[in-house]
């Protein structure tokens, strides 16, 4: 068990070096970050207190045959006036998906009679890297690999029955398709008969079908890392006379960064801040939440939200496309009724029936609990009450039934101030040490598949300022080394837990079939992402 880090924050001068609150500054990082960021690495926050599992009937909704069309017209209309925009966190390269290839290069474990071995031993990498050589002609690839292993004076279809290593030196090295450090969106994912798509153009294509507004213009912004963003471009252009050829569409594509304030700091064991062999101060990147300032700046309407690796290929996504058009069309009419409510606050002749209609939109559509003695109270703190519960981005977040797939999932949490309000939660905001917590963690039915619909402008058409609905305590705290030496790191809010923990919260069940993310290179040969066999 590691030590326990000391709560005393201290005395600036005991903490940071005067250039290291000027680096801070220079990536728009204050002083006073710096300190509460080692605050929170000393004395971590408590966990979540966990009430229930939301589950269908109580936080999950099912929607109904009879009301799929009202919810795609809604969708329509919206699309039609150019309110939605899909957003597409890209930022990270693919080295987990070669966690295996790369693990059974550095054993030197290459020779298929030595892998198969291995893997019939039991040996994961090795049994993952033999169903990779086994599989290799499905992939989209391939040709390119070809190409790249006889560029070097190999045979692909020997060397796959005999030693790989020249396979795999030419799928990830540096100077050949270097694919462990290219980010997901750009390597080929899908194979058509006319072409191979990568994600990234699987996400243009879907983009296409959700976000078209009357005049055919598609919007789609994607996060990306500096480096990458010049290889994102050159493929946009390279596919862009296809795709709007295809869709008979125009492509407004756009690029951000995750920004260097948004950069953390770690500490060791002893509790004090991190540094380089330079001496400098070790900034690491702050975890997907960090994208949430990414989406304030978008100032967008309403916004798609998928991961870059859930794409599937063509003959399996009308299920897709149509389920993210229920769910858009969910969260818009859900949008009017809020909207019309805080409209109507704003009436002092219709206020009294605005907190009514407010307060049964609370209860009975989102099941948010009200003040058993809310009705007594005087006109004008009703109106505020629920003008407070109301006035919020809104999220409708889709929810897949549970086969023991890791991730997030959602619950009813008590907050602070007693209020039980829904939320996504991560296995590590659980005190797993707790019996009664586990056993509420453990009885989730849904997972979260990190595929919403946001709606981020108030009933004025105004964006929120997205930084006000931060649960800023809900950070991640990742146990790492740097250097050999064993560290804690800070993450933001996430993205999807507590950074959304104040926007009002739908969890809407859909089809297993619709999250069909790529994690592992072998993920690629499952059939969401095969032509019809």
């Amino acid at each position: 068990m590691a030590p326990a880090i000391p709560t005393d924050v201290g005395a600036a001068d005991d903490l940071f070096r005067a250039e290291d609150l000027a680096e801070g500054e220079r990536r728009g990082i204050s002083a006073a970050e710096l300190r509460r960021q080692v605050g929170l690495l000393r004395s971590p926050p408590p966990p979540l207190v966990l009430v229930r599992p939301a589950v269908p009937g109580d936080g999950i909704e099912r929607i109904q045959d009879y009301d799929v069309e009202s919810l795609v017209a809604a969708h329509a209309r919206a699309a039609a006036e150019g309110r939605f925009t899909a957003f597409v966190p890209a930022s990270g390269a693919a080295t987990r998906m070669f966690k295996s290839l790369l693990a059974v290069r550095e054993a030197r474990l290459t020779r298929r009679a030595e892998l198969d071995r291995a893997a019939d031993a039991g040996d994961r990498d090795a049994k993952d890297a033999a169903a990779f050589l086994q599989g290799l002609p499905r992939f989209a690839f391939l040709e390119a690999l070809d190409a790249a292993v006889s560029a070097r004076g190999q045979s692909l279809a020997e060397r796959r029955a005999g030693d790989a290593r020249p396979i795999l030196d030419a799928l990830l090295d540096h100077d050949a398709l270097a694919y462990a450090e290219t980010p997901k969106g750009l390597l080929a994912f899908h194979r058509y008969p006319d072409e191979v798509r990568t994600a990234f153009d699987e996400h243009l294509v879907e983009a296409s079908a959700l976000a078209a507004d009357r005049e055919h213009r598609v919007r789609l912004h994607m996060t990306v890392s500096p480096e990458h963003r010049a290889a994102f471009q050159a493929r946009l252009e390279e596919v862009r006379s296809r795709r709007e050829a295809a869709s008979s569409g125009k492509l407004d594509v756009s690029f951000s960064f995750q920004d260097a304030s948004t950069d953390t700091i770690a500490v060791d064991l002893e509790g004090k801040p991190v540094r380089g062999g330079d001496g400098r101060l070790l900034f690491r990147p702050g975890g997907h939440g960090a994208l949430l300032a990414n989406l304030n700046a978008l100032g967008g309407d309403i916004l798609y939200v998928k991961n870059i690796d859930n794409v599937v290929h063509d003959r399996l996504r009308g299920a897709v496309v149509r389920w993210r058009r229920i769910l858009g069309g969910r969260l818009v009419a859900l949008q009017e009724k809020i909207h019309g409510v805080l409209r109507d606050l704003e009436s002092e002749r219709r206020q009294e029936h605005a907190v009514a209609a407010g307060a049964e939109l609370l209860e009975r559509e989102l099941r948010i609990a009200l003040p058993a003695d809310l009705a007594k109270g005087n006109l004008a703190k009703r109106v505020d009450l629920v003008r407070e519960r109301l006035a919020r981005p809104i999220r409708v977040c889709a929810m897949v039934r549970s086969q023991g797939d890791p991730g997030g999932g959602p619950f009813w949490v008590r907050e602070p101030d007693g209020r039980i309000t829904a939320q996504i939660v991560e296995t590590a905001q659980v005190d797993r040490g707790n019996d009664a917590q586990r056993a509420i963690h453990s009885a989730a039915t849904h997972f979260n598949p990190a595929d919403m619909v946001l709606a981020v402008r108030d009933h004025h058409g105004e964006p929120y300022d997205l930084r006000r609905f931060v649960d800023a305590s809900a950070v991640f705290i990742a146990e790492k080394s740097s250097g050999g030496r064993a560290i804690r790191a800070l993450e933001h809010p996430g993205l999807w837990n507590g950074g959304m923990a104040g926007w009002t919260t739908l969890f809407v069940e859909v089809p297993a079939e619709i999250f069909q993310p790529v994690k592992a290179i072998n993920d690629l040969l499952g059939p969401a992402h095969q032509p019809a066999p």
